[in-house]
């Protein structure tokens, strides 16, 4: 199905690009373990056989900056071309959970490097293409400051740092912007992260703030990005350009307790949280990552498809 919005096909596919170290210090790449690296016309044209000409794609910071300052694009040009020969629409993730192992996440060094990183990766796009590029500076900026800075899941497995590690990451991102802006004025950038919904226990009605405080913090790093919070940072609105929504089976749950399906009573329909996005920062708004393992997947796609159907004709 083409698309009459931003992009040139409604469904789009994706490609998982995590890059970022284990626990035990082996580097995940996830671009290269499905070959997608080695395979990406094939996959691209796949995907178009599908009515797909739009997908997520990376470029991996670790294989291009081996030494500090030296780029070499070897690893993603292969992409790059591919796309441009298919007539495939990428969105890049810039950033997805890894970097390289000279760098300190937690110095201000970071956020400069990056920058330097995007401005570079920005001119080669503009040298191998002649389409207006589509970035998504850092992937999942709330969920990483989470899972990296206080669940302690992911590099750099801290504990009680994720809001410090939000704030250093949106200062990244905005430094990241203004690097490709340089290069690219009319360059869209997109910003990703969950949507959830967090439910007070009944029978715990005295963690009702704690249960809001958790579910408002999902809007954090936007806030962030469009000055609304934290304007020191350097935010504005133009920095929130179009809103990359991700959704799972398990992004609703009671807190303290386990997650709730889309059977319960409680579940709030998926339109109502893509609303409620919406209405917030009037901004565009994609569904920019779903799923459910085994046979559930067809009849989820089909509810998610539904949903957002639904908040379309609602004004979303």
């Amino acid at each position: 199905m083409q698309s009459e919005g931003l992009f040139k096909s409604f469904w789009q596919g994706g490609f998982e690009s995590s890059t970022h170290r284990l626990r035990n210090g082996q580097r995940l790449d996830v671009i290269a373990a499905s070959s997608h690296d080695r395979r990406a016309a094939q996959d691209y044209r796949l995907l178009q056989s599908f009515g797909m000409h739009t997908v997520r794609d990376a470029v991996r910071w670790h294989l291009v900056e081996q030494q500090p300052g030296r780029y070499d694009w070897s690893s993603v040009l292969p992409q790059i071309r591919a796309a441009r020969e298919m007539g495939t629409q990428v969105i890049w993730d810039v950033l997805h959970y890894g970097w390289p192992d000279d760098i300190d996440l937690w110095t201000p060094q970071f956020a400069e490097r990056f920058a330097a990183f995007a401005h570079g990766f920005a001119q080669l796009l503009a040298r191998e293409t002649d389409t207006i590029p589509f970035f998504a500076p850092i992937n999942e900026i709330s969920f990483f400051a989470w899972a990296a800075g206080d669940a302690g899941y992911l590099n750099p497995f801290a504990q009680g740092r994720a809001f410090e590690l939000k704030v250093h990451m949106v200062r990244a991102a905005i430094m990241a912007m203004d690097a490709i802006w340089q290069v690219t004025p009319q360059a869209r950038m997109v910003h990703v992260d969950p949507i959830i919904n967090v439910l007070t226990d009944p029978a715990r009605p005295w963690e009702r703030d704690a249960a809001e405080g958790h579910r408002q913090s999902q809007y954090q790093s936007w806030d962030m990005l469009s000055g609304r919070m934290w304007p020191q940072l350097g935010g504005a609105p133009r920095y929130l350009d179009i809103i990359g929504v991700n959704y799972y089976h398990n992004n609703q749950w009671i807190h303290g307790g386990p997650p709730i399906n889309r059977f319960h009573p409680r579940y709030r329909p998926l339109r109502w949280l893509l609303r409620e996005v919406h209405e917030r920062y009037e901004r565009p708004l994609l569904l920019s990552e779903t799923g459910i393992e085994f046979d559930e997947r067809p009849l989820w796609l089909k509810y998610i498809g539904a949903e957002v159907r639904a908040a379309q004709r609602g004004g979303v």
